[in-house]
């Protein structure tokens, strides 16, 4: 998505093909994000096999739902502008937990018919996990045998999809792309204050479970991690049953930023117990 916001086709470019040499080999994006036309020609030249392409589609469209007639249209247009002639996983886009009926009985089926020709490989759904953070949509996705692949919100703030939705997919081998993984709570030092203040109001953290006027500067000052974000992108990255830690820019250099952070290994183990023990009870903020 962050190639769509105030980046010229030259910059989104220089990001995708940046992205690529660094050893990048997943890329996700929306018929909603107004990014895949940028992506496409961002892989012109590359060797398709070698990267996994995603793309979603949107439920709604205005007040309404769309018709299940409208999936295999705009799953040709994003194969036109992506400029390839299949997609590797195909998203139902941010399904929310009333319209989950509507999408198993007559979107799955229209994905299965764009499968068996050739236009998608894999079957995923995501949750809108800013409106539904404690999974309530996934708890029940992930029981039916459908999906191939879930896109679920995971964070060090928000560590609830461990227990409620992350051990299952381990048990059925679905494939799991984590979002969300740094939002504006995790990215700038007051907003992440104003974040811990409310969730300490609220009971969901100890007060004297981190240090009100500098929450989480024990990792900064123990010189484990260069940053809150670099901390935040290792956490989850090793978390057991991920397998993706998406990471929208439009950046250069943030994205090189966020890759260092990915390969540098995982945080040491009490620093990680430390943060579930803080954050278990919090199942209700996204940290956008």
């Amino acid at each position: 998505m962050g190639l769509s916001q105030h980046k010229s086709d030259e910059e989104s470019i220089s990001v995708v093909q940046t992205a690529l040499r660094l050893g990048v080999n997943f890329i996700d994006t929306a018929e909603a994000y107004g990014t895949e036309s940028r992506i496409g020609d961002g892989l012109i030249g590359t060797q398709r096999d070698a990267v996994v392409l995603s793309s979603k589609y949107s439920l709604h469209h205005g007040d309404g739902l769309r018709p299940p007639a409208q999936l295999e249209l705009s799953v040709d247009a994003s194969l036109r502008r992506l400029k390839t002639d299949y997609i590797d996983v195909y998203h139902l886009h941010a399904v929310k937990i009333e319209d989950y009926p509507f999408a198993v009985d007559h979107l799955v089926p229209e994905l299965i018919k764009m499968r068996d020709k050739g236009k998608i490989r894999f079957l995923g759904i995501t949750e809108a996990f800013a409106a539904d953070p404690s999974h309530i949509l996934l708890e029940t996705a992930v029981e039916d045998d459908c999906w191939d692949v879930i896109m679920v919100g995971f964070n060090l703030l928000n560590q609830s999809a461990r227990d409620k939705v992350l051990r299952r997919s381990i048990e059925k081998n679905l494939g799991v792309l984590d979002m969300f993984a740094v939002r504006r709570a995790l990215a700038g030092s007051q907003v992440l204050l104003e974040f811990l203040n409310d969730m300490v109001l609220r009971g969901l953290i100890a007060p004297d479970a981190l240090d009100q006027t500098d929450p989480l500067g024990f990792l900064l000052h123990s010189g484990v991690v260069s940053s809150v974000p670099d901390a935040a992108y290792r956490f989850v990255r090793h978390e057991p049953g991920i397998h993706v830690v998406l990471s929208g820019t439009g950046s250069v250099e943030h994205l090189i930023a966020n890759v260092k952070s990915a390969n540098r290994g995982p945080l040491p183990p009490e620093v990680i117990a430390h943060l579930r023990q803080v954050f278990a009870a919090v199942d209700s903020v996204s940290g956008n």
